[in-house]
């Protein structure tokens, strides 16, 4: 059984320094390119795809060669069957991809990304991705898996306090910005400067 969860900075004895050992991540998120989806279609649908897809090859050498009447109608109505298998296979295919990238890219928008690219965690995080897209099409055993993922990838209030993670304030954040912005910006000299025409005179 694992152990309590450490107590939020805010919870702290204030004798404490309140954010020790916590780990601050960007509340505007993660910026910058998003890394490509490392993972291939999912590997169980494409090989029901690729058997669907063999079987309606060898129905149709049968229905060429067939001559009974009854055969052929047999036939016909097994190749219908299994062509509208492989066209529904691929369809939740194409779309399950869809949904496995848009789900990529939202996480690692995210502020727990920051961590994630540091400790060179993508493999895990597309296994979640994964996981959570079946999870949503009714897959219970997918709906663990995410589960567990997501509290290893700090995706949950609960898995923040544990993994000593804390996303920082709105304005913790615009305040550091204007401190960037200050040391960023030079210094100008504000007095007004004279008319050049001053300086020349009549020879």
């Amino acid at each position: 059984m694992p152990g309590p969860a450490p107590k939020h900075p805010s919870t702290r004895a204030r004798r404490n320094d309140p954010k020790k050992g916590f780990t601050s991540l960007p509340a505007g998120g993660r910026l910058g390119a998003i890394p490509p989806w490392p993972l291939r279609p999912n590997p169980f649908m494409t090989a029901q795809l690729e058997t669907a897809r063999d079987r309606v090859a060898s129905l149709q050498v049968e229905l060429e060669a067939a001559e009974d009447g009854r055969a052929r109608g047999r036939l016909r109505r097994e190749l219908s069957k299994n062509e509208m298998t492989v066209a529904t296979l691929s369809l939740q295919i194409e779309q399950a991809t869809d949904d496995e990238v848009a789900l990529w890219d939202d996480l690692w928008r995210t502020p727990q990304a920051t961590v994630w690219e540091d400790s060179h965690s993508s493999r895990e995080v597309a296994q979640y991705v994964r996981w959570k897209v079946l999870a949503e099409q009714g897959d219970l055993k997918a709906a663990a898996e995410a589960r567990q993922l997501s509290d290893r990838l700090g995706l949950n209030p609960l898995a923040l306090t544990r993994l000593h993670l804390e996303i920082e304030r709105a304005d913790e954040a615009e305040t550091r910005g204007e401190q960037r912005r200050k040391k960023a910006t030079p210094p100008t000299d504000n007095k007004p400067k004279g008319d050049p025409r001053g300086t020349l005179r009549a020879v």
